[in-house]
């Protein structure tokens, strides 16, 4: 097969076109994103309580849904929250059970549950980790709470109408709420009392169906929709009325105010109330594809609306995967020049050009492959690639080199193209063995770990494969040509000159190899003493280990937890003196030379990821910086002077600098 490759006047070429188009075909198909998709094997079921306190939720909402999930097949772990409100359970599946016949064991389990407390909604069962955050949009604006959730809501439904955001949710707001206030004139000018005034709203403010009209050409479906959602809609509800005609509305008897449960639980943007619509993707939606609609959608909203109020992208995890590719794809073409230009020392142009084009012809057709096993571009699989660099040009080296090899023992372009690939075979292959060996044992890890390394073999593997047909079916072809066009030509002086350099500096490298096998003991004894000293590093502490390698990203957390009780003017004042100790870091830092270091700062009270409830002891404080790529000072150095800025805080339980983390990480130790 080598031979009729390497002869026919078409063959490669069809194979390498057939290669390369498919790669472009799928490169647009391919999702752009940080770490690959990890399937979590998490079921979380939720029950809200309204009104009841936590051990009410443990005894009507947990232990029931405890009790009735026990003995589900391929549950590794059960887990309940009790919350005020609300009841969490999580139940984690193990590695070697289904996820969608683990999923329908859950609801059937709690399903079978009747014994919930009256006033319990219906349970919500859901799969955790089908989505993933992408970028939230603060809407920043003077305004009242309830118009600010209006407007939210507003731009929630623009955004959704984009074809690339699937998913927009609106945070910052407690549960809205119409108050009805009754003056207590009223109630004895007209005889009536609360539980009558509210029966009333009841019967009249609802939503609902009303049965099915048949005709003789067509039914008909009777709806009854009369839900009052706005304060004048409520205002006009009937409260009484007589034969003659007079009507007692409600507004003419209560004040009626439009406002939220909890009036602490908001969102600041640079000291100004906002709403934050969080938007989300599917496990198929690309992050950059999303990203950049959002992007462009805050652009032209920006350009109409008043300074007043202002679309501002925060929480930005999008570019992050946007530079990091960026980074890795600048690495990528660098180090192809770096090594054509190595190449371009020892051989002519033309052969340079074919033994380096194997290179993005291998990686084009390890896209095909990426796309077959559903892997998207990230971290891993680009770093897979990069990889992959250096074994292909060792054996693209070693296939040209031998080539020119049998062409200088005065055989044809043909029989040197097959002479010397058939010399090398067998070291290439062993090559490519070598690689699977060692990288396919990452397929074996369990885990999360497992499951983003696992993409690292899959495409090294992919990319070295299509390398293999390259080299034995296409290269020599190509190669062939190159000594065919350049067989009667004379070598120039300059690579005369460099090839005579290079046989001293070979000859010397040989005369210290013969001095190593004279003093053969002493080198072996030096080898043994190195690899002792470098074993002696780990458990000395001088290397350290870690999952994955510390990535400064664009986004720095302050997360607050006080005592439960704490009254919010308490929490107010903590995020004031943070805000205040940020001022005096920033000052000591030098100026950036592309804007400010801090782009937008964040107050979110009655909210800390790391705290597992909510309530107004809690708050965080989100910082936008500048991309890490520009910036001069570096997030760590900013952490440090924040803690060192910040005086000790007495009452408070924990307040952690951190960066909201990616991939598979989490808490280092966690207690429970």
């Amino acid at each position: 097969m080598i031979r009729y490759f390497a002869s026919h006047q078409t063959a490669a070429n069809i194979l390498m076109f057939i290669i390369v188009l498919s790669g472009f075909l799928v490169l647009p198909t391919l999702n752009k994103e940080t770490f690959p998709q990890i399937d979590t094997n998490k079921i979380k079921v939720t029950v809200a309580y309204p009104g009841a306190s936590t051990g009410e939720v443990e005894e009507g909402i947990c232990n029931r849904l405890e009790d009735a999930t026990d003995g589900i097949s391929f549950m590794e772990e059960q887990r309940c929250e009790a919350r005020d409100n609300i009841g969490i359970l999580t139940l984690d599946m193990q590695e070697e059970g289904n996820i969608q016949h683990f999923l329908n064991d859950v609801n059937a389990a709690v399903d079978g549950i009747t014994d919930f407390p009256d006033n319990a909604e219906e349970p919500v069962v859901e799969e955790l980790g089908r989505t993933k955050p992408v970028v939230s949009v603060a809407i920043n604006a003077d305004l009242a709470q309830p118009e600010l959730k209006a407007l939210a809501e507003y731009y929630r439904d623009r955004l959704l109408a984009l074809p690339e955001t699937p998913i927009v949710t609106v945070s910052g707001f407690s549960t809205h709420q119409l108050s009805v206030l009754i003056k207590p004139e009223s109630l004895r000018q007209y005889q009536l009392s609360i539980e009558d005034i509210a029966n009333r709203i009841k019967s009249q403010s609802i939503d609902m169906p009303a049965g099915i009209l048949d005709s003789d050409e067509r039914s008909y479906q009777i709806r009854f929709s009369n839900e009052r959602r706005t304060v004048n809609e409520l205002a006009d509800l009937i409260i009484l009325d007589n034969v003659n005609g007079a009507q007692l509305r409600l507004g003419e008897v209560a004040r009626i105010e439009d406002d939220f449960t909890d009036e602490e639980m908001r969102t600041d943007l640079n000291g100004k109330p906002a709403a934050t619509l969080k938007i989300s993707k599917n496990l198929t939606d690309d992050t950059l594809t999303i990203f950049n609609a959002v992007k462009k959608f805050v652009d032209e909203e920006n350009v109409r609306l008043p300074e007043t109020t202002r679309l501002v992208i925060t929480q930005d995890t999008a570019s992050i995967v946007q530079d990091r590719l960026s980074l890795l794809l600048r690495n990528g073409w660098q180090g192809l020049a770096l090594a054509t230009l190595a190449l371009l020392l020892f051989f002519t142009w033309r052969y340079t050009f074919w033994v380096a084009l194997g290179l993005p012809i291998s990686f084009v057709g390890g896209l095909v492959v990426m796309s077959i096993f559903g892997i998207s571009i990230n971290m891993i699989s680009m770093v897979a690639l990069l990889m992959a660099i250096g074994i292909l040009m060792d054996d693209a080296i070693v296939i040209s080199e031998s080539i020119e090899s049998e062409y200088r023992n005065n055989k044809s372009p043909l029989q040197a193209s097959i002479d010397g690939i058939r010399k090398v075979a067998r070291g290439v292959f062993s090559s490519f063995a070598t690689s699977a060996i060692l990288f396919g044992s990452l397929l074996f890890l369990k885990g999360d770990m497992g499951q983003i390394m696992g993409v690292l073999p899959v495409v090294l593997l992919s990319v070295l494969t299509i390398s293999l047909i390259e080299a034995f079916l296409i290269l020599p072809h190509h190669l062939k040509h190159s000594l065919e066009r350049h067989h009667d030509q004379q070598r120039a002086n300059w690579r005369i000159h460099l090839d005579t350099g290079f046989e001293r500096l070979r000859n010397r490298v040989g005369s210290m190899g013969e001095m190593a096998i004279r003093y053969r003991y002493a080198v072996l004894g030096g080898a043994i003493a190195l690899f002792i000293i470098s074993l002696s590093l780990i458990p000395a502490g001088f290397i350290k280990f870690k999952s994955f390698p510390d990535l400064e990203g664009n986004i720095l957390d302050a997360r607050i937890i006080l005592p439960q009780g704490t009254p919010f003017t308490r929490t107010d004042e903590v995020v004031s003196i943070l805000l205040e100790s940020l001022k005096k870091s920033l000052a000591q830092l030098p100026a950036e030379e592309d804007g400010e270091l801090v782009k937008n700062i964040q107050v979110s009270y009655s909210s800390n990821v790391d705290a597992g409830e909510d309530g107004v002891h809690l708050a965080t404080i989100s910082l936008d910086l500048l991309d890490a790529e520009i910036r001069v000072n570096s997030l760590n150095d900013l952490r440090r002077l924040w803690l060192e800025a910040t005086p000790t805080i007495a009452d408070a339980i924990s307040i952690q600098y951190k960066e909201p983390s990616f991939g598979p990480a989490g808490q280092a130790i966690s207690i429970r």
